[in-house]
């Protein structure tokens, strides 16, 4: 359902998509994504943040990334 939600935003396939997220912040290369890497990797990419930000109700997690 997050991968469809995200799709209205994008012309990726929900498959393609995926592998720009890993390839953007999956920063250890092991196809796994740890609460510090998604937050740190949603931090540093603006273009992921607002895509990520039309697409869900992600507050909680952006007062985490606003307060460090």
């Amino acid at each position: 359902q997050a991968i469809q939600a995200i799709n209205g935003y994008t012309n990726m396939t929900a498959e393609e998509f995926t592998n720009v997220i890993f390839q953007k912040i999956d920063v250890n290369n092991d196809g796994e994504l740890t609460l510090e890497e998604f937050i740190n990797g949603v931090e540093k990419d603006e273009d992921l943040m607002e895509l990520i930000t039309k697409s869900f109700d992600l507050s909680n997690v952006l007062k985490i990334i606003q307060n460090g």
